[in-house]
């Protein structure tokens, strides 16, 4: 009896050891789901806003949580970050893995890298903490700019930054193939002028091309004062929705549908092409034996009434004030109104004092030709941006508009001390920020 008891602490040991009980974490190993070619689906979903006028970005990380459930994966292979200051609904999947200040692009940065001991905050400690074999699918929602997508705490993540992780994670075997859906204004310019290289096996898909907007729907639901969902995102997750296990839909015929229905601005693919003829199931589709149910998925010529995302909260504001017609809604919605045209006035001082006579002006408004990146020098954007703040206040969802204009500065080589005296003088009173 003593010698079969010895015989099971030993096995058990053992176990132990081999899922990695012993030393904290490689027991993720043992949890892993499968796909088709014996790898593990991996999913990091992420909004980046924060408030009820931006209802829709969270809403959309619900959705494409149930997506992912539907798609088989595990919890424990699904990251989940959002700011969860959105009443509660039974849709939701928990109160997420990382959220209020968590949700940070550091925070963001160390879970797609995988790397916990990065981390800062009260969030899950879960990263993506995947292998050579491995499948991730990335989707992050909410507003953008040229050049970078916003957090809601913590600064923005720049697309120099994402690019390098891209690389790291690719330079350390921690995956076969990653896919990764932005929605975001100028989501475009987060990969364009080969910051997504081609070569590192992820593919890119993105709501707008690098110089424009994208856009909100269902911006009309009775009972809701906000947008519920964004136009990109709808055409991808209904898309999903539809689709039964064992559809072999590709990565390329998605593009097609998406672009189709995305009808206010042009979806756009960078990274690895090649990657178009895989199967949406190697990331979140349901696998197994079975046909195609295109003739189920809804084919129609796009969503009609989207809201260009930066006027979104405005469009939010003003039917707050329609619904109440309080004093206090309608001082809101003024002063909102004020601080954009304060934020444009600013930027066009600016321009002014810089550059003097409007032919020279037209410098701020340049957009480069497609293939080539935003800015040469991001780090000159990064100051160019925090200068401007530091005397004129946050740009807001609304000022990121004006980032190409920074940027086109720093490739002028405009002087960085003269855009410091620039702002101070034309932003004596900085706007604030209303929501």
């Amino acid at each position: 009896m003593a010698m079969g008891v010895l015989l099971l602490m030993l096995m058990l040991m053992h176990l132990q050891v081999g899922l990695g009980l012993g030393n904290g974490g490689l027991w993720q190993e043992f949890l892993r789901l499968p796909t088709e070619n014996g790898g593990t689906k991996w999913a990091l979903l992420i909004a980046g806003s924060k408030g009820y006028e931006n209802y829709r970005h969270q809403a959309d990380v619900c959705h494409a949580y149930q997506i992912m459930k539907k798609g088989g994966l595990k919890d424990q292979n699904i990251v989940v970050m959002m700011y969860d200051d959105i009443a509660y609904n039974p849709e939701n999947p928990h109160k997420g893995d990382y959220n209020g200040n968590d949700v940070n692009k550091n925070n963001f940065l160390a879970v797609l890298l995988g790397k916990k001991s990065a981390l800062t905050g009260a969030g899950s400690g879960k990263v993506i903490s995947s292998g050579p074999n491995d499948h991730i699918f990335v989707y992050y929602s909410d507003h953008g700019s040229p050049g970078y997508v916003c957090m809601p705490s913590g600064g923005n993540l720049h697309a120099n930054d994402l690019s390098q992780a891209l690389k790291n994670k690719n330079a350390a075997g921690a995956y076969k193939n990653l896919v990764v859906y932005v929605e975001a204004c100028e989501s475009g310019s987060m990969f364009e002028g080969q910051l997504l290289p081609s070569n590192i096996g992820v593919y890119a898909m993105t709501a707008s091309n690098a110089t424009e907007n994208s856009w909100a729907t269902y911006c009309d639901t009775p009972e809701y004062n906000t947008c519920l969902g964004d136009l990109f995102s709808v055409a991808w997750m209904e898309d999903a929705d539809a689709r039964r296990p064992g559809d072999p839909e590709t990565l390329g015929q998605l593009y097609d549908i998406v672009a189709k229905r995305t009808n206010l601005s042009h979806v756009s693919r960078y990274g690895d092409l090649s990657l178009s003829s895989q199967p949406v199931s190697l990331y979140y589709l349901p696998p197994g034996p079975g046909t195609s149910t295109a003739s189920a998925v809804i084919d129609d010529e796009g969503r009609v009434g989207g809201v260009n995302q930066r006027d979104a909260g405005l469009v939010y504001l003003w039917r707050k004030y329609y619904e109440e017609k309080s004093v206090e809604a309608w001082e809101r919605l003024l002063r909102e109104m004020e601080r954009r045209s304060r934020v444009d006035s600013s930027v066009d001082l600016i321009g002014d004092i810089l550059l003097g006579d409007s032919s020279k002006k037209k410098l701020l408004h340049i957009r480069r030709p497609a293939g080539q990146p935003l800015v040469d020098d991001w780090d000159c954007l990064k100051s160019m941006v925090r200068t401007f703040e530091a005397h004129c206040g946050p740009l807001g969802q609304y000022g990121m508009k004006h980032t190409r204009a920074f940027a086109n500065m720093c490739n002028a080589a405009l002087d960085h001390n003269h855009m410091a005296k620039a702002a101070s003088k034309a932003c004596m009173h900085p706007p604030v920020i209303t929501y």
